[in-house]
């Protein structure tokens, strides 16, 4: 179970949304959500296929327009930001197929993640730290990131977000496609990052191990939240476990 930070007090949510609702021609994908991540918090958001999650996040970073609602980062509405403003201001994200450039070399697509950053010294030491973390980039830091396997490009993925430093990293289905062994692997950097500081919205298909790593849990159908509450609770509520984790209750 992963330990509550003491920083989970904060009065200002590091991400609050309200009423948020998205539509895709004439379809509602996006009903009315209500959330919040607080500082040092690592939430799930979990739900079936075509429940709106990625839409969420999408909307979140500027990538689909609202119908209806607002966000606020630290704070302060995203009304009107465009996204790529946002990784300036901290809130960064990895989307579904990951996304590296291909063509650069896996110590390209790190410093790409620090573009918005200035300080050269500071860049190298950070390089260093993501080839500590993901100790399989740094055997091959002159690969083109193209011919990288699916995990090493999710690895790979993570390592550029986390260069931007970011206030909050938001992470969508970080395993899909991976094999049980790099799916383990991928998830026990974001335990390690999370342990570390930093606050995390997490959506992924495999809720066992999104539950297992959470502070809290958001359920999300049909577009709507229906439930939410502490990890560990939702971990063994009954109707997450039968809906979600594939078990039939006791």
């Amino acid at each position: 179970m992963p330990e509550q930070a003491s920083t989970l007090a904060s009065t200002t949510p590091v991400l609050s949304v309200r009423g948020l609702k998205v539509a895709y021609g004439g379809i509602q994908a996006v009903k009315g959500v209500d959330m919040q991540v607080e500082q040092g918090e690592l939430v799930a958001l979990i739900g079936a296929n075509g429940a709106g999650k990625t839409t969420t996040l999408k909307a979140i970073t500027a990538g689909v327009s609202t119908l209806a609602g607002d966000i606020t980062f630290m704070g302060r509405s995203l009304r009107g930001q465009q996204a790529s403003a946002l990784v300036g201001q901290g809130l960064v994200m990895v989307p579904e197929g990951r996304g590296v450039f291909g063509r650069m070399t896996i110590t390209e697509n790190l410093m790409m993640g620090a573009y918005s950053r200035r300080s050269a010294p500071d860049i190298a030491n950070d390089i260093e730290r993501m080839f500590a973390l993901f100790p399989r980039l740094r055997e091959r830091a002159a690969q083109l990131a193209g011919t990288l396997s699916g995990g090493e490009q999710q690895m790979l993925a993570m390592a550029r977000a986390l260069m931007a430093h970011p206030k909050l990293l938001l992470l969508d289905e970080p395993s899909m496609g991976l094999s049980p062994i790099m799916v383990e692997k991928i998830f026990e950097v974001i335990r390690s990052v999370s342990a570390q500081g930093t606050t995390l919205l997490l959506v992924e298909q495999n809720a066992k191990l999104a539950l297992q790593a959470a502070h809290r849990c958001y359920v999300m159908d049909s577009g709507l939240i229906s439930m939410s509450g502490p990890a560990q609770d939702m971990l063994h509520d009954p109707r997450v476990r039968e809906a979600y984790l594939g078990e039939v209750p006791d």
